[in-house]
């Protein structure tokens, strides 16, 4: 019988954060209008991390932390239902703290042209009056 890997997870955001601090929710959002997040989301894949990074809010410079979850988790519904059935994006959320375990220096952004795309999309979603999250 063979081992299995625990899985790795991810955080992007702006915040400057270092290794032992917790992601709580109850802090405002960086998506949509900003309301308090109930939850705090995580990725077992660089990509959706990176994602997270580029679009959050803020002025600050795109961070990827690597995290633990300290309670458990579910999928993500703002993607697997709506967006990608079967959760391909390994996205999820929690009720409960992340703890940061260490910080990925070394990932590559998008494409400009990808990226501002995928804002220009968000927006046009904001003038429908659809948020990006929904708790």
């Amino acid at each position: 019988m063979g081992t299995t890997e625990p899985e790795q997870f991810y955080h992007g955001t702006k915040a400057n954060l270092k290794q032992g601090d917790l992601i709580n929710p109850g802090f405002h959002s960086n998506y949509g209008q900003r309301n308090k997040a109930k939850y705090v989301y995580l990725t077992a894949t660089l990509d959706a991390a990176i994602w997270g990074a580029e679009l959050a809010a803020g002025a600050g410079v795109g961070r990827i932390y690597i995290v633990e979850p300290t309670g458990s988790y579910e999928d993500d519904p703002n993607l697997t239902d709506k967006k990608f059935p079967g959760n391909p994006t390994k996205s999820y959320r929690t009720q409960h703290s992340l703890r940061v375990i260490g910080e990925v220096s070394d990932w590559q952004g998008h494409p400009p042209e990808q990226l501002q795309a995928m804002r220009d999309h968000l927006e046009r979603l904001k003038q429908l009056g659809i948020e990006a999250i929904e708790d």
